[in-house]
């Protein structure tokens, strides 16, 4: 029977959906731990109260995402950098009795790159982000630490773009979708952050044919694990990375933390999870 004491969990609203009790079940199997991960559907109106039983111990930690990870951010007791420059926390541990947060989406973004397609972090290309929400925050946080020195985030409400680039400062440039041919034509890098090509979600629309032949397309949407600006971009002859191992790699540092030990991603937890993405599609 697992150890009580070494509970943690995903929480979220709704939260049935959620590939993380997979991740961090493997991993517990994997390394022979008495613990478990469970999801718990927490309502937004119950979250502070969930908080303080995270506190008071009922579990070492957990993952927090949508609608909390905003609320996490202000209800904790102290916060990491990730989280402080990305205004959203996605990782809660207890520890010195203060809860704590962080967030792992800047890590994981990065490290999925890093599996999939060395080399990507070649600092003196332009970069080019479509959408302005939190998940482009976590991207451009990645990106500032990987010393980049020209993203350009396009959102098709300027002003949010604006927003974001007086937070990350003068290595990031604010544009409208409108400004796409001219922004990609020396590009090594796109991102879409956004919800196009999401099942049920219309496509992007953007225009892949001024990108470089050289240029690295990556979509942190993995459901379907091929989207259509990913299906595009291969049928142009572009690299691809698509962002199932962005799922992956975020949940590294979280299991770290809990459970004391540092997991990695493999191929067989992936495959873990592209079962269970057709499973769900069928």
């Amino acid at each position: 029977m697992a150890d009580r004491s070494l509970r943690a969990f995903v929480c979220g609203h709704p939260i049935a959906h959620s590939r993380s009790p997979i991740i961090h079940n493997y991993w517990l199997r994997k390394f022979d731990i008495a613990g478990s991960y469970t999801a718990v559907d927490v309502a937004p109106a119950a979250f502070p109260a969930f908080a303080d039983k995270v506190r008071a111990g009922s579990y070492v930690g957990g993952n927090v995402t949508i609608p909390h990870k905003e609320e996490a951010f202000l209800i904790v007791d102290e916060r990491d950098a990730a989280a402080e420059e990305i205004g959203a926390v996605n990782t809660l541990w207890v520890e010195d009795d203060l809860l704590k947060g962080s967030n792992t989406d800047a890590h994981g973004f990065a490290a999925n790159l890093d599996d999939r397609a060395p080399g990507w972090d070649a600092v003196d290309r332009p970069v080019v982000v479509l959408g302005a929400g939190g998940a482009a925050r976590a991207v451009l946080f990645a990106l500032k630490n990987r010393g980049f020195r020209d993203v350009r985030v396009m959102n098709r409400t300027a002003s949010r773009a604006e927003s974001l680039a007086a937070h990350f400062g003068p290595t990031v440039s604010a544009h409208g979708l409108d400004a796409a041919g001219e922004l990609l034509v020396d590009a090594g890098l796109m991102v879409n952050t956004t919800a196009a090509g999401m099942h049920g979600e219309p496509e992007l629309g953007v225009d892949l044919g001024r990108l470089p032949d050289d240029a690295l397309v990556t979509d942190i949407v993995y459901v379907p694990l091929e989207t259509p600006l990913l299906a595009a971009a291969r049928r142009r002859g572009l690299r691809t990375v698509d962002g199932l191992g962005m799922l992956l790699h975020q949940a590294v540092p979280g299991f770290e933390q809990w459970f004391g030990i540092r997991p990695t991603v493999t191929a067989e937890l992936r495959q873990l999870i592209v079962a269970d993405l057709k499973v769900k599609a069928s």
